[in-house]
């Protein structure tokens, strides 16, 4: 296999550039592959950001917040430049992020070519954990939110919300085309964005009642910022999301740029989600939910509306998004093994797939209600690695075969930092986020 060798910069390879051999039937310019970016920024991620800050501290959340931002801004940076070095390694114009991460690796130390397909797998693994936890997400945030919608007239528990939206949730993962889905998601945006903005009125309108008194904590504390980190990790990264949108853009040297689609984008999307938080923080201070929407005034018609509206078009992405872990697991591993004499017997195997992870989300949704916890486990378990310690380990890999220099020595130390910097919050994270759902099912001790 190619991916397992190094592949030496001859003349010819220097002169092939992956973005001119790029076919895409509809490419997009620069202000469609912008707003298609703040799009899928858009959901339950910055709906989290107030209970973020309140485990983080007004001040700490806002510089920390920028922090991330900034890491994870460079950090896509990086994954885009290295696989375009590894599409050109292998003279093709597009390459999946596991095979990106393949060819990376086969171009390194000798010591890491070993672990070309094994990172190759690992990167699909977190890709469908990390995708199937957003859908987790998503179930617990739908069922939240309709309840308390609900509870006004009859108060049932959220798991029964779950079971309620199951049928429907399955019904609409079967539909097999992203093309039949873009329709529902031009609606989903739409209504995400109505639904951002009369939250925000309602955060700078006034102030939730029992946090009228309550003092805000500017510093937060040590053992809850993990919590924090995830939360925004999940909230900012949108790692395959960035990937498709630079090999479906028209001038795709632009996305790069300084002053490019991803930086502005970035930007836009970091102090929208600081504002978000701080405002939410100051209206409900120590008092928030998983959900701001969740803190909004109980039976204000315009606060139900959001709540409806914000169930309604979650519920449409849950489908965007388990399309992704059906199509990985699907083509790249299910599809080979299946006898495709039957073209039956093939759509029938495709069904169960996509069911059996429906009922997967479910099920965890169901045995773990905890929406804000699942956000920042998901976050960083899966995000620390794919949107920090895959891209730089990447970039060591293919400056690995440059001369010795300064310059690729100063790559090496950078790199080595922030690979270290997303183990740790990965580590710590993920272990922050198991420890606290735990203790949230243990009896309290008026219990």
């Amino acid at each position: 296999m190619s991916f397992f060798f190094c592949f030496f910069r001859d003349e010819a390879e220097e002169d092939y550039d992956p973005h001119l051999h790029r076919q895409v039937s509809k490419p997009t310019n620069n202000i469609e592959t912008l707003v298609h970016l703040l799009k899928c920024s858009l959901g339950t991620g910055i709906l989290a950001m107030p209970q973020a800050f309140a485990r983080a501290g007004l001040v700490t959340g806002i510089i920390a917040t920028v922090l991330v931002g900034i890491l994870v801004t460079h950090c896509l940076h990086v994954l885009v430049r290295s696989q375009y070095v590894a599409c050109k390694h292998l003279r093709v114009p597009l390459l999946s992020y596991p095979d990106s991460v393949a060819t990376a690796l086969g171009c390194g130390p000798q010591v890491l070519r070993k672990f070309a397909r094994p990172a190759a797998l690992a990167v699909d693994i977190f890709l469908v954990v990390y995708q199937l936890g957003i859908c987790c997400v998503y179930i617990v945030f739908i069922a939240d939110n309709i309840k308390k919608v609900v509870d006004s007239y009859y108060v049932i528990a959220a798991e029964l919300h779950m079971l309620i939206i199951l049928g429907p949730l399955i019904a609409f993962n079967l539909i097999p085309s992203l093309k039949l889905l873009a329709p529902f998601s031009a609606l989903a945006n739409l209504m995400t964005f109505v639904g951002l903005g009369i939250v925000v009125y309602y955060l700078v309108i006034g102030k939730k009642p029992s946090a009228k008194d309550a003092p805000l904590d500017l510093w937060g504390s040590i053992e809850t910022f993990p919590l924090f980190f995830g939360t925004v990790l999940f909230a900012l990264t949108a790692v395959g999301v960035v990937i498709a949108l630079e090999n479906n853009m028209k001038t795709p040297k632009a996305f790069g740029k300084p002053l490019g689609v991803l930086n502005v984008g970035m930007t836009i999307i970091v102090l929208l989600y600081v504002a978000v938080g701080a405002l939410g923080y100051v209206y409900c201070v120590s008092d928030c939910r998983d959900s701001i929407t969740l803190d909004l005034p109980e039976k204000d018609p315009l606060a139900t509306s959001v709540m409806v509206i914000f169930a309604i078009a979650i519920f449409i992405s849950y489908g965007l998004h388990c399309y992704v872990p059906v199509e990985v697991l699907w083509k790249g591993y299910l599809l080979p093994r299946v006898d495709s004499s039957s073209p039956q017997k093939v759509r029938l195997c495709e069904y169960a797939l996509r069911v059996g992870l429906c009922l997967l989300t479910f099920i965890l949704a169901v045995a773990v209600p905890r929406l804000g916890l699942f956000i920042s486990l998901f976050g960083a378990l899966c995000l620390s690695a794919l949107g920090i310690c895959f891209p730089v380990l990447m970039e060591v890999c293919v400056t690995f075969p440059q001369r010795a220099s300064a310059a690729r020595t100063i790559v090496f130390g950078k790199d080595a930092i922030l690979f270290v910097i997303g183990v740790i919050g990965l580590l710590a994270g993920t272990y922050t986020a198991l420890d606290s759902i735990i203790r949230s099912f243990a009896p309290t001790e008026n219990a």
